[in-house]
């Protein structure tokens, strides 16, 4: 299985030899969609567009990638307006009529431009341009060992600094207790014993909060599991403050919060789903059953006992959810709600 398998494909032409070779690659590419002028007259499944920028505009977001048949200048100057940020935008090639080149325009990292290129490029026997720094130099991209291994980068700035020494085949201090991103690494590229300074940059992979110097790339981690217990009618924003300030206060990254865990009895809280939503982790619940089957847990409650039957609500679901017998944090209490937190394990 490549990269793009399976992901979702805009191939775009205007003219009737763009078109020939976009309905070419729909056939190797079975999962990708073709985006016709409709001043065109071609058969074969497609779709049509009266304006490009309106008709690009529309889907822009929908694909994971796009390949432009057609002058890059032509592509330029109509994505100019929908860029965003490299960690958000699609994939952006783009290539000849006569499929000689494929170009990686934009996201040749992040995005995937660079493989979505190559690949493309081995369909149609074309050549892919690449001109990504770190492909050219054969150099490690630590943006895209951060995307395949799911960590969060905190300071995108930073990723040049790191990028340039690998480039210039500098070794880095880096902090990875986890062996995540270490293995990936030449170990030429590895200072031994990390030392971070605020002259050089450096990596540091935790869920730790530290006070680091401004050019060490900070990557998170997923893997902290939160356990919630609330309140009936708690608001989103006072679980929100209230999460925040555990982290804050335990020196944990929110960032790099998995999942957030609690009792079946609170699947349809509106505030607690709505917390989920807004942290961007998924939320999943244990029944009372599942919980008691935790029969050790730090701080365990007469009152929640009585109640719904548990010692434990949100040290019990944290400790379920990770496998772990003991937490990072244990037991929280605010007003409205009680929080603890487990780490999954690594297997990496």
């Amino acid at each position: 299985m490549t990269p793009w398998s399976g992901k979702k494909l805009a191939v775009w032409a205007m003219t009737p030899q763009g078109a020939e070779l976009a309905l070419g690659v729909k056939e190797q590419w079975t999962h990708a969609d073709v985006f016709l002028s409709s001043k065109l007259d071609i058969n074969g499944e497609h779709k049509t567009f009266t304006s490009f920028s309106h008709s690009l505009g529309q889907v822009w977001n929908q694909y994971d990638g796009h390949y432009f048949i057609m002058a890059t200048g032509i592509v330029v100057r109509v994505i100019a307006s929908l860029l965003k940020d490299k960690t958000l935008d699609p994939a952006v090639t783009a290539g000849d009529e006569a499929g000689r080149f494929v170009i990686s325009l934009v996201s040749g990292h992040m995005g995937g431009a660079n493989a979505l290129a190559r690949e493309l490029s081995a369909a149609l026997d074309a050549q892919p341009v690449i001109t990504t720094s770190t492909d050219v130099n054969q150099a490690p991209s630590i943006d895209v060992i951060a995307k395949e291994h799911g960590l969060y980068i905190e300071n995108k700035r930073a990723i040049r600094h790191v990028s340039m020494a690998y480039i210039k085949g500098q070794a880095l201090p880096l902090h990875d207790p986890f062996n995540l991103v270490r293995p990936h690494l030449p170990k030429s590229l590895v200072e031994q014993p990390p030392m971070f300074s605020p002259t050089r940059s450096g990596v540091f992979v935790d869920y730790a909060v530290r006070d680091l110097p401004g050019l060490v790339l900070i990557l998170r981690p997923k893997c902290l599991v939160a356990g919630i217990g609330c309140r009936r009618g708690v608001s989103k924003e006072e679980l929100e403050a209230f999460i925040r300030v555990v982290f804050q206060d335990q020196g944990l990254s929110i960032h790099s919060l998995a999942r957030i865990v609690s009792v079946d009895l609170k699947a349809d809280e509106p505030g607690l789903n709505q917390l989920a939503t807004a942290l961007d982790a998924p939320i999943s619940f244990y029944s009372t059953n599942e919980l008691d089957q935790v029969k050790s847990v730090p701080n365990p409650s007469p009152l929640v006992d009585k109640h719904i039957g548990v010692k434990s609500v949100c040290e019990a679901a944290a400790i379920l959810a990770t496998g772990q017998r003991s937490l990072i944090v244990t037991k929280q209490a605010s007003k409205t709600a009680t929080i603890a937190i487990a780490a999954m394990p690594f297997t990496s």
